[in-house]
């Protein structure tokens, strides 16, 4: 008994010294010290260059609308010139070095059923023709776009990479305590749903940058309200109960979206951006 509790405290140190002993490494972007699995910028566009070819696949290819993907490249580029903007904003107030890392690409998938869009780490960025034909303006692509751009911004997936690891060893720990497989399974459970808490702050943080980079790429911001209506439609049933999924609610990231407007326009949003 004791030395199966030596053991669990030796693997929970190990995780929380890998962790919390990490010094972290400065965003490039919003100047954050983050706590990531890969601190180089070219090693997380390895990573997403690598995944890109499989997520291709399991939505049947590349779409074959030149005309589609040509709107999603013009429009995804019009949000890189926002963030361009952003940077030099930063730069003019703070005096410190702000640059983009990343070598953005625009997918535009063949998949007619599968509502989704998604992001790798390093900027392959990447939405469905089932989630593109339900969007009706340049705001709401710029919308979905946009919040994809905050997962490569923040470095979400990075971050996760990190955070996994620690929940991982430290489920670990507490299954080699208890000394039986089901408490084993409690313990992995248990931080499954803890990491389900950052994956919601995560997409939040996300529709906030969405906000943030259609204004500066002069959409209006109030699409993104829009583009979560046309979730909201799509989840069939209402979708999974919040605390099971990894995603707020439609309704409620609505909420969020409009207290994000107000907070960033307490004086109105501007007149005279593109829908």
């Amino acid at each position: 008994m004791k030395i199966r509790l030596l053991i669990a405290a030796g693997i929970a140190l190990f995780a929380l010294v890998s962790y919390y002993g990490n010094p972290g490494d400065r965003n490039q972007i919003t100047g954050e010290v983050e706590r990531v699995a890969l601190p180089e910028e070219k090693d997380e566009e390895a990573l997403g260059l690598q995944a890109a070819p499989k997520m291709k696949q399991q939505h049947g290819g590349l779409s074959r609308d030149r005309l589609a993907q040509a709107r999603v490249n013009a429009i995804g580029n019009q949000l890189l010139a926002g963030l361009e903007r952003y940077i030099n904003q930063e730069q003019e107030e703070t005096g410190e070095e702000f640059v983009n890392p990343y070598t953005f690409e625009f997918h535009l998938l063949a998949d007619p059923r599968t509502v989704n869009a998604f992001a790798l780490p390093g900027g392959q960025v990447f939405i469905t023709e089932a989630l593109y034909r339900r969007l009706d303006t340049d705001g709401k692509i710029a919308g979905v776009l946009g919040h994809e751009v905050g997962h490569v911004i923040e470095r979400h997936g990075n971050k996760r990479m990190a955070q996994q690891q620690l929940f991982s060893g430290l489920a670990a720990a507490a299954g080699t305590a208890a000394g039986d497989v089901d408490s084993a399974r409690m313990a992995q459970a248990v931080a499954q749903m803890v990491q389900m808490k950052y994956g919601r702050e995560d997409e939040l943080e996300s529709d906030k940058w969405g906000v943030r980079l259609l204004y500066l790429a002069e959409y209006d911001p109030r699409a993104m309200i829009g583009v979560m209506k046309v979730l909201d439609e799509a989840s069939p049933g209402g979708g999974p109960p919040e605390m099971l999924s990894t995603h707020p609610k439609p309704a409620n990231r609505v909420q969020y979206i409009q207290q994000v407007i107000e907070e960033e326009f307490p004086n109105g949003v501007p007149d005279g951006l593109q829908q």
